[in-house]
This record gives structure tokens, sequence and C-alpha cells, in this order.
């Protein structure tokens, strides 16, 4: 990911956060079929190896499992993103000397993908991933809701992922090589926006000296 000085972010516990915080990823594996990628849901366990390690799980029917992978898997988490006009700079008034951009969040994880089907680890991943996403409701489901011949059954359709991640990369672009007041332009504008992406752009652009 091309990602300038003013942009790049290194603190790993920041970039766990922004991968957290990411509720649906993309799994892009290189094959000899060509380029394959899934929508997934992930948890990210952050005290297993160097970098932390991603499980989940795939549709045993989706043919990215079951075909070799050329390195490593790529793994793409974003962010809040959100269209800047340049009429939100005060530069443009002072020089016109402005373009339109985007701000936006991003991570990158990188390693070798671990497809597996034995039936108490995929148990383990869909449990792991069902408690996180059910913590905040008032009344949370479990997967031991479900009649265990049920949920038998619904693991044999699943293969389990699981990538120990080797490097990440990330990157917040929130116009922070911008002067002062072009961002304060640029949070005001997007304050008064509808999408929920320009919102969260909004409160995210760095307005203090």
């Amino acid at each position: 990911m091309y990602t300038p000085p003013a942009f790049r972010v290194d603190d790993r516990a920041e970039i766990h956060a922004m991968m957290r915080a990411s509720r649906l990823a993309t799994l892009v594996t290189a094959t000899a079929e060509g380029l394959l990628a899934t929508p997934l849901p992930l948890i990210l366990a952050p005290e297993e190896g160097e970098f932390g390690v991603l499980h989940g799980h795939l549709a045993r029917a989706n043919p990215q499992w079951k075909a070799a992978a050329i390195g490593e898997a790529m793994v793409l988490f974003n962010g809040p993103d959100a269209y800047v006009t340049p009429s939100w700079y005060e530069t443009k008034r002072e020089t016109g000397k402005v373009v339109p951009t985007w701000n936006y969040q991003a991570v990158h994880a990188y390693g070798q993908a671990e497809f597996f089907d034995d039936p108490e680890r995929l148990l383990e991943a869909v449990t792991r991933l069902t408690n996180l996403h059910e913590s905040t409701r008032a009344q949370p489901w479990a997967v031991d809701d479900a009649p265990p011949e049920f949920v038998r059954a619904q693991l044999r359709g699943i293969v389990g992922l699981r990538i120990a991640i080797t490097r990440l990369e990330g990157k917040r672009k929130m116009s922070q090589n911008r002067p002062l007041a072009d961002r304060v332009g640029v949070a005001e504008g997007l304050a008064q926006s509808e999408r929920p992406g320009d919102l969260a752009v909004a409160a995210m652009v760095p307005i203090e000296s």
C-alpha cells in the first residue's frame, strides 16, 4: 500500500484497533487461476504471534480455499472514507491552488492462509466470532442456543481460516497534511453531511494546531 510518511500508522496497538473497527474484511489470494477475493468477518487475536492472528471461516462451496495460494494472502480492512471538495479549503480562497481528494483509513495484513475443517477447531472459531458480535446485545445469542445436531450440520458447510500475520501496513489519510484552516474547513464541511461515513471522517480530521 502506498503510504506517504504523513499518513503512515506504525503503532501496532493503533493498527489493531483500526482492524477491529472494520467489521468486514476482504481476503485476497493470488492463485494460478488469478486473484480471488472474499468478504469475511474476522476476529483478531492480538496476543497470538508477533503481529496477531486472524480467525474466520469460508463457505465450503467457495473455491478460494481450494485454490493453492501463490505467496502470502492479503487481508484488507477498510475504515471510514469521504470525498473532500476543495471548496472547504481556506487555501482555495487564498490562492486557488487546490484539488479534490479522498480521506480514508485502511489496514493491509499479510500472512499464509491456513484452511482447516476439523470440527472442534471450527466450532471454536465460529463461537469466538459469534460471541464477539453478540457481546453488545442485551440478550446475546450463543452458538449452543441452537440444537447440537443442527450446529454440526452447519459446520460441515464451512471451512476454517487462520492467518498468522507476518506484517502490517496502516494508513490514515485525514487531511493532516493540510494547513489548520483547511482542516477545520474539511471537518466542518463533512459534519454537515447526512452520510454516516462523512460524519465519521469529520470526527477524525485533526483540528488542533
